[in-house]
């Protein structure tokens, strides 16, 4: 029995047609979108507050000069200090927002099916009258 093969440009089609594949997109897509959202949260609000706070310092301006000159080479440690507020207030922001999100999709929890016979202790139907295990009646 002779196996057919596809070829790469027909594998690649099948790939490219499957559901998770064009799932992933649309979630790098809105991922996208979300992510400047984030960001101009961060950049536009928090960050001024921030400097509000520490009395109006600009991190991204903190730099340790080596040499003089115009191309004078520069340690510039405001920017990470400022990349790594940003990244802290993202993931903060990210939290909250995931945090919120799974509050509206818990699920109420299923009614039980089972109850304790108070006699024996053993675990029974809810519905049932009569324990199966001590034969005890039970209160309804």
């Amino acid at each position: 029995m002779e196996k057919k093969t596809k070829g790469l440009i027909g594998e690649f089609k099948e790939f490219i047609s499957k559901g998770s594949v064009l799932d992933m997109a649309v979630g790098v897509i809105i991922g996208g979108a979300f992510t400047a959202i984030i960001t101009s949260l961060v950049d536009d609000i928090f960050m001024p507050l921030i400097s509000l706070i520490t009395g109006g310092i600009d991190f991204t301006t903190l730099c340790v000069t080596f040499g003089s000159g115009e191309n004078a080479a520069t340690l510039n440690y405001g920017a990470f200090i400022a990349a790594i507020i940003n990244f802290l207030l993202i993931a903060l922001v990210l939290f909250l927002v995931i945090k919120g999100i799974n509050k509206f999709r818990k699920e109420k929890p299923a009614d039980p099916t089972t109850k304790t016979c108070p006699h024996c202790q053993s675990e029974i139907p809810i519905k049932a009258t009569r324990c199966p295990h001590c034969t005890s009646e039970l209160d309804k």
